[in-house]
């Protein structure tokens, strides 16, 4: 029984430090979890093996249930988010070269190759948006 307590504790003391991340509840809680997940992603990158990844990767679902309820984009694909934010920054195919050559861009933006994990962080990271909007 002391090992059960003992570890009920532990686990006390480390969720009164994360449990903030897992409840946004108005504006100022969404923009510190933006600048948490930010600041995971470069702790983090695309290291799939990091021990923080799947925080990474449960402040993004947490966020993104947030943004649904409060910004919902309607019938709105990650590449047709994609095409949008390249309007908006007048940018042309050469411009997203960390997606790949301008032909791979061009494969993605035609719906004949699919976002990967590493596409949609590079371009939340580019356009300082929730990894969420590009899935």
């Amino acid at each position: 029984m002391e090992n059960i307590t003992v570890i009920a504790k532990d686990i006390q003391t480390h969720w009164r430090a994360v449990q903030p991340l897992f409840l946004i509840r108005d504006e100022a809680e969404y923009d510190k979890a933006i600048t948490t997940l930010n600041a995971l992603i470069d702790e983090v990158g695309t290291n799939e093996q990091h021990p923080l990844y799947e925080l990474l990767d449960t402040l993004g679902i947490v966020i993104n249930a947030y943004e649904t309820k409060h910004y919902p984009i309607k019938d709105c694909s990650g590449v047709e988010v994609l095409k949008f934010l390249m309007e908006e920054h007048q940018l042309k195919l050469s411009d997203l070269s960390t997606l790949g050559p301008p032909h791979i861009v061009l494969e993605i933006l035609n719906g004949e190759r699919d976002l990967t994990v590493t596409h949609i962080r590079t371009l939340a990271e580019r356009f300082q948006v929730s990894p969420a909007v590009f899935v």
